[in-house]
């Protein structure tokens, strides 16, 4: 992506953030742009410094990246489980760094220590269990593969910390071009 689509995709998630923080209909989320207009999935990560605040995404996407995009913003300030009780607020918002992690196809692994340490993001599913980290976490946590691949089993997934062994586990490899900026400079 260019810089111009970066900005357009950050100015979307920013411009829905405001609004449904403040309690308005957020603005319609289109563009002529073949590169906005792709079906592929994406994350919308919010922080206020160091301190995240929602972080929400799919990995598909049956509709326009740009829409997807304002979807996931959205549900990154008001639906991210883990801070039900405490949301994102309208006195913070120029506080808040958004990120934008645009999502290659999964493709699925049987090796799953080939994953490149900041560059692949994992996705573990093992029956109805699931979870994810996105590329930029091992880079953010100075974790090893096989750290890696243990913590999203037992914090994300629920499942043990050496599931992604076992050969009935689901591993799968995805990249991101990831870009962000403070609130202020969008």
């Amino acid at each position: 992506m260019n810089d111009d689509q970066k900005q357009t995709l950050l100015r979307v998630a920013r411009d829905t953030v405001e609004a449904v923080i403040n309690r308005r209909a957020a603005p319609a989320a289109t563009s002529d742009d073949p590169e906005l207009n792709a079906n592929c999935g994406c994350f919308v990560t919010l922080k206020n410094g160091d301190r995240l605040r929602g972080c929400i995404g799919n990995f598909v996407s049956e509709g326009p990246l740009i829409g997807l995009v304002a979807e996931m913003a959205k549900a990154s300030a008001t639906s991210d489980p883990r801070f039900f009780g405490d949301r994102v607020t309208a006195g913070e918002l120029d506080q808040l760094d958004i990120e934008i992690s645009v999502l290659s196809p999964l493709e699925r692994t049987d090796d799953p220590l080939s994953l490149r340490l900041g560059i692949d993001g994992i996705y573990i599913k093992k029956g109805h269990a699931s979870g994810c980290f996105l590329p930029q976490v091992a880079t953010e946590t100075g974790w090893s593969k096989e750290e890696f691949l243990s913590y999203c089993c037992s914090h994300k997934a629920g499942l043990a910390d050496d599931a992604w062994r076992d050969p009935e586990t689901e591993v799968y490899l995805f990249s991101a071009e990831v870009f962000g900026s403070p609130w202020t400079q969008i």
